[in-house]
């Protein structure tokens, strides 16, 4: 596979060592580059449900009759990725089982390197042998995780040429490099591959490219016409002329000092771009923490104020402010107002769901807690009883949450019994329990109950 390599280049950035740069101006959402795998592998756990040669998730895949480990879409899909998996094969079946992502991975790396020296075309910028390993960098227990790697891999592979010292090499550059690869719907990783020249592109919390996985057409008959699977680096935006290109290797969403102790643990750098060294944005991803959360509060109340003439309570955006209030209220201590918002919740819920969902199962158990917190004993066991009822069903009576439940019900109805019988017993009594006060004491009021003691939440 051929691929135009005209719009990038290799830089010298300085501190970060080599880069990619643009050499044209580019428009948001270009492909920047493509650029198919030097080798890849599915994950050992999704070996059976996932296509080894184009990473898409399907039903009754073709297994392999020789490893009886490989699957395949089809005979199309199994012959295009034949010479990838020749060597395999007669590795598997020799040994009589496969070893796991990381071994096979290297295992094809090394076999493709002894293969076509490391250069698989002339758009490929770099030998996968020239990329950082940071195996001198590693920590003492990812140490000893890689030297098992290369003890496995020599049980694998024992007619290798390749000491250990290269072997181990190989192994730094896969967990430094290797790029995670999404099903077809880019909802589950199911694979990794490394990837040469996306391996020069530098990182950025706030980057200027986007990487994605193109899965190519394997449709037609004949291996001959399919496209190679390959990854599609695309422009966030407008990039000028020599600008560098940068991809994010960790999730945004996180505060700054969370993402610099990741990209310093799994790559071994500190980041200092923009967005870390001024903490972008970190006020507003803990916006919860200021002033103990009235913030929070004061900005739910607002939106549910807003919302309510406009949006019902079935209204997604409703529910989900209805929810986050409810929480923030729970963790401030604010039982009454967020069991308010909480039974909203459910009444939504209960239009929107099956009545037997787990979801509102576990939402109503969530609110009948609530209300039992706050003190509407009623309303909540009620609320926990239809919890329970709906969680028998979806979790069954032996799931550790049904038999939480089962304690919540006895107890909400023994607290119930005494509410009916005594309400001003019953709240002097959840008063003293709340301020845990001896429950001897209150033993002394009450003869409507012998076990009194036990039946009382401490919250």
């Amino acid at each position: 596979m051929t691929l135009d390599m005209d719009n990038v280049e290799v830089f010298d950035t300085g501190v970060k060592g080599r880069g990619l740069r643009t050499t044209k101006d580019l428009c948001a959402g270009e492909v920047v580059l493509a650029e198919p795998s030097f080798a890849a592998v599915v994950f050992d756990s999704l070996s059976q449900q996932v296509c080894h040669s184009c990473f898409r998730r399907q039903a009754n895949l073709h297994r392999c009759a020789q490893c009886k480990f490989a699957h395949y879409c089809d005979r199309t899909c199994q012959t295009a990725c034949w010479d990838e998996h020749k060597q395999e094969c007669g590795a598997i079946k020799k040994n009589g089982k496969a070893p796991n992502e990381n071994v096979r991975l290297a295992a094809r790396v090394l076999w493709r390197i002894q293969k076509d020296t490391g250069i698989v075309s002339d758009s490929q910028l770099t030998s996968v042998d020239q990329l950082e390993d940071h195996v001198a960098d590693m920590p003492a227990d990812n140490l000893k995780e890689l030297k098992i790697d290369v003890h496995n891999f020599l049980d694998y592979c024992p007619n290798t040429r390749h000491g250990v010292e290269y072997i181990s090499h190989i192994f730094g550059i896969i967990n430094c490099n290797g790029f995670t690869l999404s099903d077809q719907r880019g909802q589950q990783a199911v694979g990794v591959g490394l990837f040469p020249n996306l391996c020069l592109v530098n990182h950025d919390c706030w980057p200027n490219c986007a990487v994605i996985l193109n899965h190519g057409n394997q449709s037609a008959l004949n291996a001959t016409f399919h496209s190679k699977r390959r990854v599609e680096l695309r422009a966030l935006g407008k990039i000028a002329e020599n600008e560098e290109l940068t991809v994010g290797y960790v999730d945004f969403l996180n505060v700054s000092t969370d993402r610099q102790r990741a990209l310093k643990h799994q790559y071994h750098f500190d980041c200092t771009c923009k967005s870390c060294s001024k903490n972008l944005k970190d006020d507003l991803m803990m916006a919860a923490k200021e002033t103990e959360g009235n913030k929070v509060v004061k900005l739910c109340r607002e939106c549910l104020d807003k919302q309510k003439p406009v949006l019902a309570d079935t209204h997604l955006y409703q529910l989900r402010m209805l929810s986050a209030a409810s929480e923030v209220l729970s963790y401030l201590k604010f039982f009454s107002e967020a069991a308010e918002y909480s039974r909203r919740m459910v009444e939504g819920y209960m239009k929107l769901y099956h009545p037997n969902n787990a979801q509102l199962g576990m939402a109503t158990m969530r609110a009948g807690v609530t209300h039992w917190h706050a003190g509407l004993i009623e309303v909540g066991h009620g609320m926990i009883c239809k919890a329970y009822a709906i969680l028998m069903i979806t979790h069954g009576p032996n799931h550790s949450i049904t038999k939480d439940l089962e304690s919540m019900r006895m107890q909400t109805e023994m607290e119930q019994r005494i509410f009916k019988q005594n309400e001003c017993v019953y709240h002097s009594m959840r008063e003293a329990a709340l301020q845990n006060k001896s429950m001897g004491m209150m033993a002394e009021a009450v003869s409507v109950e012998d076990n009194v003691k036990a039946l009382f939440h401490k919250q």
